[in-house]
């Protein structure tokens, strides 16, 4: 079974960003760069499948500009085989991103897709769902377990009341979520390798794909300071601040 995988380059997790002078994009200048924490998930859960002997390939793919070769060469590095990059400088939105896996999928013709939940930087939680209703796969959101069994995946998801599980007919979409499994670290001999591995690259007009925008962003700006508290010295002092304030 070929399992492909989707990761997308984001600003490294402990880097703290802010709007630019002109507040129309974020200021990423410099940051530290690395692969969106749900997609290394992903990826970690892929290659676990390929060792325990369940899948055969296990391919990465991001879209985007040419320097999330790093991203991929780092996901093959954790042990994917090859690499493909749809290479553009769009504004790239879920729609546009679900679209060009589509094609992707349509090529590769994997029996597993797996993406991470959401990304770090939009937090929109949506492209994987688009993927299913496109692809016309079941789908299995926010995995906290996956198991595969014969042609079906047996998926445990986190929702509100706690813990759901499902029964996937295989071509199926699954997105990761923090308690699937911990990524490993890539050892040095493995970084060597991935330097060697196939990485190819295409672009949204090879998918037949449009990548324009159909969302604008107006404006950039961080949310406003939280307002330091008021200490009290009695709970009658409080019950009079909260009876003000119309809490209670």
């Amino acid at each position: 079974m070929k399992i492909l995988v989707a990761i997308k380059r984001v600003v490294d997790h402990s880097v703290r960003v802010r709007p630019n002078s002109q507040a129309t994009a974020m200021d990423i200048a410099g940051a530290k760069m690395a692969i969106n924490p749900f997609c290394e998930i992903a990826v970690e859960e892929a290659v676990r499948l390929k060792e325990q002997g369940i899948a055969t390939e296990v391919v990465v793919v991001s879209i985007g500009a040419d320097t999330a070769q790093e991203q991929l060469r780092a996901a093959l590095a954790l042990g994917a085989d090859r690499a493909i990059l749809v290479k553009t400088s769009a504004d790239l939105q879920p729609l546009a991103v679900a679209h060009c896996l589509h094609k992707l999928v349509e090529r590769e013709q994997p029996g597993l897709v797996l993406l991470g939940k959401q990304s770090i930087d939009g937090d929109n939680n949506q492209t994987g769902q688009m993927l299913a209703a496109l692809c016309g796969y079941a789908q299995g959101t926010f995995a906290s377990r996956l198991v595969i069994e014969g042609d079906k995946a047996r998926v445990t998801r986190e929702i509100d009341g706690g813990l759901q599980t499902l029964l996937l007919r295989l071509p199926a979409v699954v997105t990761t979520d923090l308690r699937l499994n911990q990524p490993r670290y890539p050892t040095l001999p493995n970084i060597m390798k991935a330097r060697q591995k196939p990485l190819a690259t295409m672009t949204p007009e090879e998918l037949a794909v449009d990548v324009t925008p159909r969302v604008r962003t107006l404006k950039f700006e961080l949310p406003p300071s939280r307002q330091a508290g008021e200490k009290v010295k009695d709970v009658e002092a409080l019950l009079a601040r909260l009876r003000e304030a119309q809490l209670i």
